[in-house]
This record gives structure tokens, C-alpha cells and sequence, in this order.
């Protein structure tokens, strides 16, 4: 997945929008100013930092090479994922819809109709 192409899906999702908190070499995708995702987007190959579940975090890491505990991040709960043409592009969305949505999960009931998602 090349940039062009991941910073799209990103930005599909209901509520999502750029920042860049940390510099101009980290750039974060935030949902209602939660993040869900922070691309190094300079980095050769590119990064991205997703949340996940602490179970399927560590799954995630013995599946692929790849991925690795987050970079400056809780590592139980945040992976960094090089997007080196190792993990199908399917399974990389995949994991940005599962950061998506437990960022969106701990969100209120009122921050969660904001966005019209339901459940």
C-alpha cells in the first residue's frame, strides 16, 4: 500500500481528519481528536502505528515480521506496521478499521452519534 492510497483509506472513515501534533515527521489521523493512526510518513518503507486489541496485538506480531510493538506507544495496545508489500494490502485495512474502531468504541454514546455509527 503506498501512500497516496493509505492516507485515502484513512480519511474515508466517518469523522477522520490529519494533524500533525508531533512534528512534521509524524502524521496522525485522528477521529473527533482521538487518534486512530500516525504515519511516518517519510520513513522508508512507511509506518503506521494502528491501536489493536492486546490479544490480537501480539497474534499480529508472530503472523508478520512486520509488525512490531508500537513505536513510542503503549506497547500492549498500539502496533507499528511496516508497509514493506509483506502484509496484503486487505489485512493492512483490516487492522486501520480495527484501530478505527476501538478508538471509536471508548468514545461516549454522545462523541458516537456525532459520527452516525451505530452499535
Amino acid at each position: 500500500m503506498d501512500y497516496d492510497a493509505l492516507c485515502a483509506y484513512l480519511e474515508q472513515k466517518p469523522g477522520a481528519r490529519r494533524d500533525m501534533p508531533f512534528g512534521p515527521d509524524g502524521l496522525v489521523f485522528k477521529v473527533l481528536n482521538r487518534m486512530f493512526a500516525l504515519v511516518a510518513w517519510q520513513a522508508d518503507p512507511l509506518t503506521i502505528t494502528l491501536k489493536a486489541d492486546p490479544v490480537d496485538a501480539i497474534i499480529l506480531r508472530r503472523q508478520y515480521p512486520a509488525v512490531t510493538p508500537g513505536y513510542h506507544m503503549n506497547k500492549t495496545h498500539w502496533n507499528t506496521v511496516r508497509l514493506d508489500g509483506s502484509i496484503p494490502d486487505d489485512e493492512v485495512r483490516r487492522m486501520i478499521d480495527d484501530s478505527y474502531g476501538l478508538v471509536v468504541q471508548g468514545m461516549t454514546r454522545a462523541d458516537r452519534a456525532k459520527l452516525e455509527i451505530k452499535g
